[in-house]
């Protein structure tokens, strides 16, 4: 999914440490103008930017709505899209074309640089779109896309846990990471707890349904950030959330609009090619990709983790 906005601002990814829970409340964004789609947009905000390698997560629905994303780019990320409710067709400049339904994985590679468009029927949608920021090592990597429909599942006493993305409790997701990670969805019935690694950090959303977590009364809306530190998180209530999680990303950043990079010469670059159509056209698609938005007056500055 894209950053539909006119005028986006530079995100600038740093922040993360031990201590008490901290509640992250979220900005309403419309995505595609008045009448567009809404999503609760709460990584990143100006008191946390990253979870480990997450840098992005919009959370919508549920709500009756149609998605309608026309072809942008991305670049130096990756793009993980998960459903509760609704179905989502993906296509992309590799020539993909895939439906995402309920409990199956959409997770798009940019590396040096694809472009993709998203959209539904009118219709119940209810769901999360999340990004990865790559390292330096991966990020000028090919494209890729990959389509999962079955994830591994952890059943423990009160909950059970899809795990999305990395790995959690002894099981790995098939999709491909290139940072320690963790994203996973948990339904939660009753008390439970699950181990976590202490040197990672973590944040938990509530997709719907309402929970404790870590002694914090948590409904759908703001994110909850962990912090790092625990070996284990306990919870109870009726709910669905999402878990997200990694080693702490260490990197400078420099993050605006849809593209991740190290520098404002290379966002400048960025926006340079796909205004020139250098993405390639998304095939299938029938209508105009997305204008890129002016860049700001002033120089965008690449970003460490410390506020």
């Amino acid at each position: 999914m894209s950053n539909l906005e006119n005028d986006p601002r530079e995100a600038v990814c740093g922040g993360a440490g031990p201590g008490e829970p901290e509640l992250l409340t979220g900005r309403e964004v419309v995505l595609g103008g008045p009448r567009g789609m809404k999503v609760t947009r709460t990584l990143p905000t100006s008191g946390r930017r990253m979870v480990g390698a997450w840098c992005f997560a919009d959370a919508y629905g549920p709500e009756p709505a149609a998605m309608t994303v026309p072809p942008h780019p991305h670049t130096g990320l990756q793009t993980v899209s998960w459903l509760v409710e609704g179905e989502v067709l993906h296509r992309d400049t590799l020539g993909s074309e895939q439906v995402i339904k309920p409990g199956q994985l959409n997770l798009m590679t940019a590396g040096r640089g694809i472009a993709h468009s998203e959209q539904s029927d009118y219709g119940r949608l209810h769901g999360a779109q999340l990004w990865v920021a790559l390292p330096d090592d991966a990020r000028h990597t090919a494209p890729a896309f990959e389509h999962h429909p079955d994830l591994p599942v952890l059943t423990e006493p009160g909950c059970s846990v899809t795990v999305l993305l990395g790995e959690l409790g002894g099981l790995t997701s098939p999709a491909t990471a290139h940072t320690p990670i963790v994203g996973a969805e948990i339904v939660v019935s009753a008390q439970a707890r699950l181990p976590l690694r202490p040197g990672w950090e973590y944040a938990v959303l509530v997709l719907s349904g309402a929970a404790e977590v870590a002694g914090v009364p948590l409904e759908p809306g703001p994110l909850l950030y962990l912090g790092a530190g625990r070996s284990e998180f306990h919870f109870s209530g009726d709910a669905r959330l999402l878990l997200l999680g990694g080693e702490p990303f260490e990197e400078r950043i420099v993050m605006w609009w849809n593209f991740v990079g190290r520098s404002h010469e290379e966002i400048v670059e960025f926006r340079r090619t796909w205004a020139d159509g250098a993405f390639g056209p998304v095939p299938g698609y029938d209508g105009n990709p997305l204008r890129a938005p002016e860049l700001p007056s002033l120089s965008l500055k690449p970003r460490g983790r410390v506020r």
